[in-house]
């Protein structure tokens, strides 16, 4: 008979017996229950230590805290969102429930001023910005000093020309002025 090593197997018998540490489990079940009891009880503490902090510092203002205009979106804004407007020379224009067209409407006002009047620099009083008529006017009396030579002037006449269907697409014969 051929010896074998010392197991708890009993090579006797057709089937393997189930043996349970139940003492492994046990300790085991015990030793969870505890670590879960003492989690929850440092948990619970911390909450209270925290909830606390919180109450005495609500108190306090907060540096970190933003106002109403940093908590907004950067531009540009849907037309319904809070805070939604144009900047003007006359201070921030509200068109959070307006038409999506009265921004376009307002932008249209600053720019027909801007061109009729010009713009002037708030502290100094000077000019920045020449009103459209006037600047067309100046722009005119300025000699341009372009030396227009024949080759400029070709080059200018032939910018000047279409082709037409006359010519059936070859040359360009008609002069747009």
């Amino acid at each position: 008979m051929a010896k074998h090593e010392e197991t708890y197997v009993d090579f006797d018998q057709p089937y393997e017996t189930n043996t349970i540490g139940l003492r492994g489990i046990i300790y085991f079940a015990l030793g969870l229950f505890l670590l879960i009891v003492v989690t929850f009880g440092l948990m619970w503490f911390l909450q209270n230590v925290m909830e606390q902090e919180a109450l005495t510092t609500k108190s306090s203002t907060n540096p970190m805290q933003m106002n109403k205009e940093e908590a907004l979106p950067p531009e540009p804004r849907l037309q319904g969102a809070p805070g939604f407007g144009v900047d003007g020379p006359n201070g921030r224009s509200n068109f959070e429930l307006k038409a999506p067209q009265s921004e376009y409407w307002e932008l249209e006002k600053q720019w027909k001023n801007l061109w009729e009047n010009g713009q002037k620099n708030p502290q100094t009083g000077t000019i920045i910005t020449l009103p459209l008529a006037e600047a067309k006017k100046k722009l005119l009396e300025q000699n341009a000093g372009a030396q227009k030579s024949e080759a400029e002037q070709n080059t200018l006449m032939n910018s000047q020309r279409m082709v037409s269907e006359a010519s059936g697409g070859r040359t360009a014969g008609i002069t747009i002025r």
